[in-house]
């Protein structure tokens, strides 16, 4: 079966930085747009950024600048690098996978940015 599997959460200062990785296995990744969300308490859940299969990407205005993600399609994995975070990008990070109806979620990892 599918599996999203996200990895790299944790607790990081504020203008710290962290790497989320999403290993995805049960599909034929390097034709599925992944994305990465995240849904912060009392929130709905937000687009982060996504890259397609032609390694385009998109950001929301919040993140521009400031994360890139990249992805590695002979890992079937792929990546969300934070640089100078802020205490407003704590949220649960959702990795996803979507090709036309298939639609494919991870469990989630905790970003908490904190001093």
């Amino acid at each position: 079966q599918v599996q999203l599997v996200e990895s790299g959460g944790g607790l990081v200062q504020p203008g710290g930085s962290l790497r989320l990785s999403c290993a995805v296995s049960g599909l034929t990744f390097r034709i599925y747009t992944m994305g990465w969300y995240r849904q912060a308490p009392g929130k709905q859940r937000e687009l982060v950024a996504r890259i397609g299969s032609g390694s385009n990407t998109n950001y929301a205005d919040s993140v521009k600048g400031r994360f890139t993600i990249s992805r590695d399609n002979a890992k079937n994995t792929v990546y969300l690098q934070m640089n100078s975070l802020k205490p407003e990008d704590t949220a649960v990070y959702f990795c996803n996978a979507a090709l036309g109806v298939g639609n494919y979620w991870g469990q989630g990892t905790q970003v908490t940015v904190s001093s």
